[in-house]
């Protein structure tokens, strides 16, 4: 039996531009954080052939071709991966469709414990690139990099994404007394609904590849605020990074009318009234986890019960995509 592991994430600055339809023209910048939620991934090689799919379905086939699943169809179909005899079962910390990168800490999870059932020791950067291949160039998915990349990698970092679609990873510098005060910080509410990514980030997609003016503008800004993330994280100026947060939620609801609803403003606008420096919704929008910095937490924390969202504590994660057991 094998049994790999990989993490969720948060972002924490720049998110959006590392959309392909952004990026190959005008390069991408962003900060991610991984943390200690994870995605399952268990493999056996069952006593008769077939295929032996265990998710929130359960598929029997024998031929990958046949495989509802998406993400393990292309995945088995590929060379290397190949198999007419093996037993699949996932699980996960958190549901999928709430803004944690759950699709391609899945992927990862999957390539890291198909490579152990080959005996082969796949690296790091070979995982994050061969998760991006299997979703986005062959599966068509309208989504970044930063979700396998964060998995794959864990810890705190920044990634530059090049116009020829290459990514360069860099642990971001954080002294230790900054490192915990920030994870002692970032509070993280379920907004009590899910939604799905692929809706809201097709906008931004068909956008970007049309080149519209107003969409790559506010690409352009977000990325800034990225690299004006870095800065302030880096110094330790942790207020004025939740104040930069308040600026990157208004300009990521600017991107699509599904990225915010009512409940969600509500939500945000209290908190904020309630020892919250600044926030935003995590991932593509529109539901899921809500991220607040906060400067008084017992406060936070009070409203947010008040309004009945659950609070999900974290912790960092640095060791990104694992295998538990083999």
């Amino acid at each position: 039996m094998i049994i790999s592991r990989s993490p969720l994430r948060i972002s924490l600055g720049g998110g959006g531009t590392d959309l392909p339809s952004y990026y190959k023209d005008n390069e991408g910048f962003l900060i991610a954080a991984a943390i200690d939620k994870y995605v399952y991934v268990t493999i056996t090689k069952p006593f008769e052939k077939g295929i032996y799919l265990k998710y929130s379905d359960i598929e029997k086939v024998s031929d990958a071709n046949n495989i509802k699943h998406n993400i393990i169809r292309e995945t088995l179909k590929l060379k290397q991966f190949f198999t007419n005899q093996i037993e699949i079962t996932t699980l996960a910390d958190i549901p999928s469709g709430t803004g944690l990168g759950s699709s391609g800490s899945f992927t990862t999870a999957l390539i890291k414990s198909l490579s152990m059932f080959n005996y082969e020791n796949i690296s790091t950067k070979k995982l994050a690139e061969l998760a991006c291949k299997i979703e986005i160039d062959i599966l068509k998915q309208p989504i970044g990099k930063q979700d396998q990349y964060a998995s794959a990698y864990g810890g705190i970092s920044y990634f530059n994404f090049a116009k020829d679609g290459s990514v360069k990873v860099n642990k971001l510098n954080l002294k230790e007394e900054i490192l915990i005060e920030l994870e002692e910080n970032l509070l993280l509410f379920f907004t009590g609904f899910v939604r799905d990514a692929n809706s809201i980030l097709k906008d931004q997609n068909e956008k970007s590849i049309s080149l519209d003016k107003t969409m790559i503008e506010n690409l352009n800004k977000v990325k800034e605020t990225g690299y004006e993330s870095k800065k302030l994280l880096e110094n330790g100026l942790l207020n004025d990074y939740g104040n930069l947060l308040n600026e990157h939620w208004l300009r990521k609801k600017l991107r699509s009318k599904k990225m915010s609803n009512k409940k969600i403003d509500q939500i945000y606008e209290l908190g904020l009234k309630n020892g919250a420096i600044g926030g935003k919704v995590v991932g593509a929008g529109g539901g899921g986890f809500i991220m607040f910095l906060a400067n008084d937490k017992t406060k936070l924390r009070k409203k947010m019960r008040e309004l009945k969202l659950i609070e999900t504590k974290f912790s960092f994660d640095f060791e990104g995509t694992k295998v538990l057991m083999t």
